[in-house]
């Protein structure tokens, strides 16, 4: 274990000093405010449009920064040849690999919550000075706590796609690792229309492969629960339970099989 926590601690140090990491929380952090901007030009609408923005852009950019960086995690290693060095000493590759994708986790924790600590300072800027009635007009307060919720599942989100980059820089080049991954991204958000689909074809074998295509593919809809925060809708305990059950259980899948696969490579 300790060895596993020593690379997580590198993989942190080395994302933390990425020029390109920096750009994008800074990029995501001024797309918050500029939310304000356009919040005041709908009136009634503002807390809700700068909510909505603001976990839209802690998604987007937190997307970016699993991607780019998860993708050259074991690639980047096996490209600049440090892999042997690193399996000279005496640590397991399953240990390599746990390690990495646990620095890039505490990475996306902290930015994620340096985001969000940015969405509540804008917000708490916009609560300021505006009358108590008006407050309890708006569908939710706009420090609500059910924020947090949705930025949670964000995050647990994000960890899932952190594991498939991670499991396509196993075995990949880190282009087609990174395409690979957006695709599944965007496909796990349109996994209602795969089982929708099955229905609106005539042919069995179809649907048979759209259906199994369902149940292998990574559902990621579920994580996005920023309508109903917004729009001060209650999201059940268990609803989260289980979406996070869900993703535990498929990162656990994944980082099984990329131990698998880069444990069997051969770096000769």
């Amino acid at each position: 274990m300790k060895a596993t926590a020593a690379i997580a601690i590198n993989v942190f140090r080395e994302s933390v000093r990425d020029k390109v990491l920096y750009n994008l929380v800074l990029f995501a952090i001024l797309l918050i405010g500029a939310s304000l901007l356009i919040g005041q030009l709908t009136a009634g609408q503002d807390v809700k449009i700068i909510k909505d923005l603001g976990l839209s852009a802690t998604s987007l950019f937190g997307l970016f920064i699993a991607v780019f960086i998860g993708i050259g995690l074991v690639s980047k290693e096996v490209e600049r040849r440090s892999i042997y060095s690193l399996l000279a000493k005496p640590i397991h590759r399953w240990q390599l690999v746990v390690g990495k994708y646990v620095g890039l986790v505490l990475t996306l924790t902290v930015n994620v919550a340096v985001m969000a600590a940015a969405l509540y300072v804008v917000l708490a800027y916009m609560r300021w000075g505006v009358p108590e009635a008006v407050v309890r007009a708006w569908d939710a307060p706009p420090l609500d706590p059910a924020l947090l919720v949705a930025i949670g599942l964000i995050l647990v989100e994000l960890m899932l796609v952190t594991a498939i980059a991670v499991f396509f820089s196993t075995f990949s080049t880190p282009i087609l690792s990174a395409g690979l991954t957006f695709a599944l991204f965007v496909v796990g958000h349109f996994s209602a229309d795969l089982r929708n689909f099955e229905g609106a074809v005539d042919s069995p074998m179809a649907g048979r492969i759209t259906r199994a295509l369902y149940w292998v593919l990574p559902n990621l809809v579920q994580f996005d629960v920023k309508a109903n925060v917004v729009h001060g809708l209650p999201v059940p305990f268990g609803y989260v339970a289980l979406a996070v059950a869900y993703a535990v259980a498929y990162i656990a899948l994944l980082m099984t099989i990329s131990v698998s696969v880069f444990s069997r490579r051969d770096f000769k």
